[in-house]
C-alpha cells in the first residue's frame, strides 16, 4: 500500500512514521515549504543560538503514550516555561497567581485578597478570567476587574483583533487566574525543549527506509496515485474554498539582534497594556545557548491573508464552526482521505495534542 502525507510537521511526521514502521508500507511526505517541521521549525543562527522561526515552542504533556513516542527521536532538557508580564511597570508572573498578587499590590491589600481567595476557591484551582469576574465581594470584584483590564483585555484584543466578548470560551479559558504559588505556565508531568531542536527531532521521525520526503511540493503538484492520503493542510483549501474561507489569526515576528548577553530577564515577556506587539521572545534561554549576542522576536498579531502570511490560530466562533462543519461533512464522503492537524481539523492543538491525534488516527486505520 502506498500512502501520501501532506505536511511535514508533527502531525504528518507522526502518522508517516507509524505507517512506515509498524505497517511496513511506503509513505511519501510532501510539504510546500522549503523545510520540514511546519511551524515548529527551528535552526541555529550564526551566533549558535537555536531560533524558533515561528514563535516559541515549549513541549509539554501529561500523555504518557505521546511522551514515550517522541522520546524515541530526541532527548529533552528539563526546561519549565515561565511567562513574565509587565503589569503597571512591574515584572511579574502570569497566569496571575498569589506571587503576582504580592508583586503588584501593597502587602496589606495583597494579604486581604489572598485570604478571601482561599476562602472562596480551592487551592491550585485555575479559574477562567470571565468566570472569575462573577464576584459579589467588593474586594474580589476589584481584583477581578484589575486582572481583566491589566492582563486579559488589551492583550486579547491585540491577539485576536476583536473585543474579548467575541472570543470563544475555549480561548479565554487559556487565560486563567491561578490560585497557586506555582510560577510555571504549564503543570504537565513532562516538559522541556528537545536538545537537538524540533527540526532535528522531526528529521529523525522521518528517517526511515519506507519514507520519502519531498519539499517545495504542493498537493496540486502530485500526479501519482496513492492508496491513502493524510492531509494536514487547510481543509478549506483542499476543497478549493467551495463554501468559503475559514478565518485564522496570523503572527508577524520581527527579529532583532543585540550585542549583549541578554535582552530581558526571561525567555518570554508579555506586554498586555503597552506597545502594539503582544510579547517578546528571547531564544537563547530555551537551550541555555552561550553567546555574547542575543536574538529576540517581537510578536505582532494580525489576520491571515492568503499569499501574505501564515495560518496560525483557527478563530473559534459560531460562524467558523458552521463553515468548518460543511467541509467536515464533505470530507466524510471521500474514501481513504484523512484530515488531521491544526489546519486539517481546524482546531488549536499544542504539539502533544497534535501527536496524540495522529496516534489515535493510526490506531483507527491500521486494521483497514
Amino acid at each position: 500500500m502506498k500512502n501520501l502525507v501532506v505536511g511535514a510537521g508533527f502531525s504528518g511526521a507522526t502518522i508517516a512514521r507509524k505507517i512506515a514502521e509498524e505497517l511496513g508500507q511506503k509513505v511519501v511526505v510532501i510539504d510546500e515549504k522549503s523545510h520540514i517541521g511546519g511551524n515548529s521549525y527551528d535552526y541555529r543562527d550564526k551566533n549558535g543560538i537555536m531560533i524558533h522561526k515561528f514563535g516559541s515552542h515549549i513541549f509539554h504533556t501529561s500523555l504518557e503514550p505521546v511522551w514515550q513516542f517522541i522520546s524515541q527521536f530526541t532527548s529533552f532538557n528539563t526546561y519549565m516555561h515561565k511567562v513574565i508580564a509587565i503589569i503597571d511597570g512591574v515584572e511579574t508572573n502570569i497566569p496571575f497567581n498569589f506571587k503576582t498578587l504580592y508583586d503588584v499590590f501593597p502587602h496589606t491589600l495583597a494579604r486581604r485578597l489572598e485570604e478571601k481567595l482561599l476562602a472562596k476557591f480551592e487551592y491550585n484551582k485555575k479559574v477562567p478570567i470571565l468566570e472569575f469576574q462573577k464576584q459579589e465581594d467588593e474586594d474580589l470584584k476589584f481584583l477581578a476587574n484589575y486582572v481583566y483590564e491589566k492582563v486579559f483585555l488589551h492583550y486579547t484584543t491585540k491577539q485576536w483583533g476583536v473585543d474579548p466578548n467575541e472570543v470563544d470560551g475555549a480561548v479565554t479559558a487559556r487565560v486563567p487566574v491561578y490560585l497557586s504559588c506555582d510560577p510555571r505556565y504549564f503543570q504537565d508531568k513532562y516538559q522541556g525543549i528537545p536538545l537537538n531542536g524540533y527540526t532535528e527531532t522531526i528529521k529523525n521521525m522521518l528517517d526511515h527506509p519506507n519514507i520519502e520526503v519531498r519539499l517545495n511540493t504542493k498537493y496540486q503538484d502530485i500526479s501519482e496515485t496513492f492508496d491513502r492520503t493524510f492531509y494536514t493542510g487547510p481543509i478549506d483549501e483542499f476543497f478549493n474554498f467551495e463554501f468559503g474561507e475559514l478565518p485564522y489569526r496570523s503572527v508577524n515576528f520581527k527579529f532583532e539582534e543585540y550585542d549583549k548577553e541578554y535582552y530581558q530577564s526571561n525567555a518570554c515577556v508579555n506586554y498586555p497594556c503597552n506597545y502594539d506587539f503582544t510579547r517578546i521572545h528571547e531564544y537563547k534561554y530555551y537551550l541555555d545557548d552561550k553567546s555574547d549576542k542575543t536574538v529576540i522576536a517581537k510578536e505582532y498579531s494580525e489576520f491571515f491573508e492568503r499569499g501574505k502570511n501564515e495560518r496560525y490560530y483557527p478563530i473559534p466562533n459560531e460562524e467558523s464552526a458552521l463553515l468548518y462543519a460543511k467541509y467536515l461533512e464533505k470530507a466524510k464522503t471521500l474514501k481513504n482521505v484523512y484530515f488531521l492537524g491544526r489546519l486539517g481539523d481546524y482546531k488549536y492543538y499544542d504539539m502533544d495534542k497534535a501527536i496524540a491525534r495522529a496516534l489515535e488516527l493510526f490506531e483507527k486505520i491500521k486494521g483497514e
